[in-house]
């Protein structure tokens, strides 16, 4: 069965300006923390990605090694988690984006970490780096 291809009918506003691939609150278990009480104990961290991509359009033929592939993400933050200690979210997600970042295809990048067991009364506490200036 052939691809029905519409031409002409979407208007100019509704172009496709970008593309992202998102990777929402996954969740890690890393050592991570200063406080005497946090060394060696490792805790949960949420973890957010947004990669805007180079190219807007859709894999070529639908073909899923022509995209990102979100086990390939998930693998990346996980081998970051468990490589090493840190003392500070901060130092992570600056790990995970200098990853990330490397990669073909990345136009514009955001990285947002979280814990959420800090305090009772807070969804959680965090950090997030972006490649780019003005409104998140």
């Amino acid at each position: 069965m052939s691809e029905v291809k519409l031409q002409g009918l979407m208007p100019d506003n509704l172009r496709l300006f970008s593309s992202r691939i998102l990777l929402e609150s996954f969740e890690v278990r890393t050592d991570i923390g200063f406080h005497d009480f946090e060394v060696g104990s490792p805790q949960r961290l949420s973890v957010t990605i947004e990669i805007w991509l180079e190219d807007s359009l859709p894999p070529l033929g639908d073909d899923p090694e022509r995209a990102w592939n979100y086990d390939f993400l998930r693998a990346e933050v996980e081998e970051i988690a468990g490589s090493r200690r840190f003392n500070l979210q901060e130092t992570f997600a600056h790990a995970v984006f200098e990853r990330l970042a490397a990669f073909r295809g990345v136009r514009a990048l955001r990285i947002q970490t979280s814990k959420p067991d800090v305090y009772p009364d807070a969804h959680g506490v965090g950090v997030e780096l972006a490649s780019f200036r003005g409104q998140w």
